[in-house]
């Protein structure tokens, strides 16, 4: 005996999908940027050097020196003898007031009177050591420099920005299928 029987055959779907991916670019250009640096102020004083010789006592060692200079020196020379001859003869007029004391002051004084003083030889043209007489100010120098800042000036610039969006698309592959079958359904011979 056969049975009547149902018999269905089934296809699945299936979807299919297509994808195009999205493009994107982003570029920067660079800012555009000016510097400039002003020069600094400087200022630089400097009081000069002063260098000073004094050679007064060369040359008066040669006997070279300024004509009041060498009226000078002989007039505080002969006042200085002068004091030191009333000074002695002073001494010696006490000395002969006192005659009568002993002692011979009269040849004695004869004999200092005579005599005089111990003449020294110098060479003429060479004058004394350090007679040249040297005196240096240094020279100064005063540095006064003020700084500038740097003007910086900057233009900055917006991105490139390009974007094309993505898709996906959705297809149908396979479209989906029942097929129903019916057998032994209408047997004649049952």
């Amino acid at each position: 005996m056969r049975l009547p029987q149902i018999r269905m055959e089934s296809v699945m779907a299936r979807i299919g999908l297509v994808r195009e991916k999205p493009v994107q670019s982003i570029e920067q250009p660079k800012a555009i940027v000016t510097i400039r640096q002003p020069k600094a102020v400087l200022e630089i004083e400097t009081e000069k050097g002063k260098l000073v010789i004094d050679q007064t006592q060369a040359w008066e060692d040669r006997n070279l020196q300024n004509i009041l200079r060498t009226n000078e020196m002989y007039a505080e020379k002969a006042y200085q003898e002068w004091l030191k001859n009333i000074a002695r003869r002073r001494d010696q007029g006490d000395e002969l007031m006192r005659i009568e004391n002993g002692g011979n002051p009269i040849a004695r004084q004869a004999v200092e009177n005579s005599e005089g003083e111990e003449k020294r030889f110098n060479v003429g043209w060479v004058p004394s050591f350090f007679s040249v007489k040297f005196h240096y100010k240094p020279a100064k120098v005063h540095i006064r420099a003020v700084p500038q800042k740097p003007v910086i000036e900057a233009l900055p610039r917006k991105p490139v920005h390009t974007y094309i969006p993505g898709e996906v698309r959705v297809y149908m592959e396979r479209w989906p299928s029942l097929k129903i079958d019916f057998v032994h359904l209408f047997d004649e011979k049952v």
